[in-house]
């Protein structure tokens, strides 16, 4: 659930950033803004990554439902479970 919940602390930066930004292709970045937004796209796709990798092992070692698990898992970060 960590890793689900920083994955998605993770894409709400992304988006906080292009929002803040604008569309790339209608304003002109600079240099900073494009290395501070690539680096956060870095971020949350490595987050993603390892929140994925981290559900594989755990539904394998488990033997419960995919779906399951995921939907538990997004229910209890939305809720903010344990850790929040």
């Amino acid at each position: 659930m960590h890793k689900r919940r920083a994955a998605d602390q993770a894409r709400h930066r992304v988006e906080t950033l292009r929002d803040s930004y604008g569309p790339p292709t209608q304003h002109q970045w600079t240099p900073r803004q494009s290395e501070t937004y690539e680096t956060a796209v870095r971020a949350w796709r490595d987050l993603d990554r390892d929140a994925q990798t981290a559900m594989t092992e755990y539904v394998k070692e488990g033997g419960q439902s995919r779906h399951k698990i995921e939907a538990k898992v997004r229910k209890a970060v939305q809720d903010g479970g344990p850790g929040a």
